[in-house]
This record gives structure tokens, sequence and C-alpha cells, in this order.
């Protein structure tokens, strides 16, 4: 029973259901990804590159034929994480047009040099295949201190569309009064925090639950505001070269 419990908190934690409102303090930036990658995950397909794929937590929404995860060569992604290939920080282990789909998720602000980054998706991408990449546009600093920018949806357009991708849908999550709840949230975590579990668990009951509660109560009434929004959601398509 115990054992339930925590396998069930810890799903709660990376992928929340109802449940989630009130043991995970990142319920909405969490729950608007996961319906993200539910809706525009089926649009990959084939043979399909996770890149940063950490312990690949949206793999079974993607219908793909052969699934690789790629990680920054580091000693922490050799030994936690499911990479099956791993990269030098510039070029992916992978020849041209290797993969039919590149899922890219919330990797892009921890890259120094995104044009050289996003000129390898387009790289191992084959002609018409498609690219799913999401990264924060509100969003606290983390992992530091690899935290290197955040991006608008005119800046992730413009820095896609230089590496010749077309956008074919995007997505604005928690485009409402959602986002301004969870940045508290997120503050009241980052002061709160412990190495104990238990203690985290009830922070998170006593103050951050109720915010959840009340943010999606909200949500419901109040208008939404698109310019206020927590991560980009990106669908793309990398055009064919002219021959």
């Amino acid at each position: 029973m115990l054992r339930s419990l925590k396998r069930h908190y810890m799903e709660q934690l990376a992928r929340p259901g109802l449940t989630g409102m009130f043991v995970n303090p990142f319920y909405f930036a969490r729950r608007e990804l996961l319906a993200g990658m539910s809706e525009l995950g089926k649009e990959l397909g084939g043979r399909v590159l996770d890149v940063g794929c950490g312990d690949r937590p949206y793999e079974n929404l993607i219908p793909a034929k052969e699934y690789i995860g790629l990680e920054l060569d580091t000693p922490e992604s050799r030994t936690r994480g499911r990479a099956d290939a791993f990269y030098d920080g510039r070029s992916f282990p992978f020849a041209d047009g290797s993969f039919d789909a590149v899922l890219c998720n919330q990797v892009l602000e921890h890259v120094f040099a995104p044009d050289e980054f996003v000129r390898e998706l387009a790289r191992v991408l084959r002609d018409d295949g498609r690219l799913l990449l999401t990264v924060p546009f509100v969003w606290d600093e983390h992992e530091q201190p690899r935290d290197y920018g955040r991006y608008s949806s005119f800046g992730l357009a413009a820095l896609l569309a230089r590496h010749g991708f077309e956008l074919l849908q995007t997505r604005k999550t928690a485009a409402d009064v959602r986002a301004p709840f969870q940045m508290v949230n997120a503050y009241l975590y980052k002061i709160t925090v412990s190495r104990n579990p238990y203690v985290n668990l009830l922070a998170t009951l006593v103050l951050m639950a109720p915010l959840n509660v009340i943010g999606t109560l909200l949500a419901w009434v109040m208008p939404s505001n698109p310019d206020f929004y927590l991560d980009n959601v990106v669908l793309a398509r990398k055009a064919a070269r002219p021959a």
C-alpha cells in the first residue's frame, strides 16, 4: 500500500492529474505541458530523437517506431536518466537526415548558443520532418548555472525560421490567471524546499495547494491573457530545400 501511494505521488509530480493539484508545487506548469505534449505528440512518428531526454517522461505519448534519447555528455547524465546516446555540446552524433521527428522538451533555455543548437536539430531531421519544441517564457532561474534564456513566441518563431523551420501549431500554456499563481507557488517552493520529502509535502499541502485550487477556480471566470503565459509549445516542419 505504501509503495503504491509513493508511486502515485511520484506520478503526480511528473504528470499531474486531480491529485496533483494538492501535492504538486508546479501543478499548472506540469499539467499544461502534459496537455500540449498529449495533443501535439501525436504528430510525431517514425524514428524519433528526444534531445535532452532525461527520464523520457513523454515517451508513451509519441507513436514512434524507434525512440532514441540523447543527452549532453556529463557525469550526471551518464548515471541518471535513460539516454541512448550522448553529445559534446556542439554536434549530435548522428548523420544528416537521420530522424523523421525530433522532440526537444524544456532544453533550449539551457543552451548558450541557440543558433548552433537549432542548426543541429534541423541537420539530423529529414526534409518535411517534424519538430516538437517546448521552452519557458515566464519562469524562475533553475538548474543553475546552466539557465541562459527565455523565449517569447516571436523570438522563438524567428529563431526557428532562421534554420528552415515552418511553424505548424503553437500553444501558450496557462495564458490566464494561473500563470501568476504558478509564479507565487514557485517562489514559495524555493523558500521552503528542504531535503525532507515529508516537510516538502506538508508545505505544498498547506501553502501551495490552496493557491492551485483558487487559481483553477479563477481561471474559469477571468479572461485569458495571451501576453502572459508559462511555456511555448511549438510544432514545426523542416522545409524541404530547393532542388
